[in-house]
């Protein structure tokens, strides 16, 4: 098991320790079964790559033939390509 830690409103806190009185369990059991209910309400996670790539560079309209000192000039054209 991982541990982290995470960051809770009070009146969320609250809510959530009451509960977990009530139910005579833990804080972070109410947590798990709370996050574990979400997944299960999202099927599609288990279709989303875990693995992620930086998306591939695309051209944004800047005149390579422009110096880099001029280029605060160019952004305020009307008409930058």
């Amino acid at each position: 098991m991982i541990r982290t830690q995470i960051q809770l409103p009070d009146r969320l806190y609250n809510s959530l320790k009451r509960l977990a009185e009530l139910q005579e369990t833990s804080l972070a059991d109410i947590i798990r079964r709370a996050t574990e209910k979400e997944i299960l309400a999202h099927p599609e996670i288990d279709t989303i790559s875990a693995k992620w790539s930086l998306p591939t560079p695309r051209a944004l309209g800047i005149r390579k033939e422009v110096p880099v000192q001029d280029w605060r000039l160019l952004a305020n054209e009307d008409n930058l390509v």
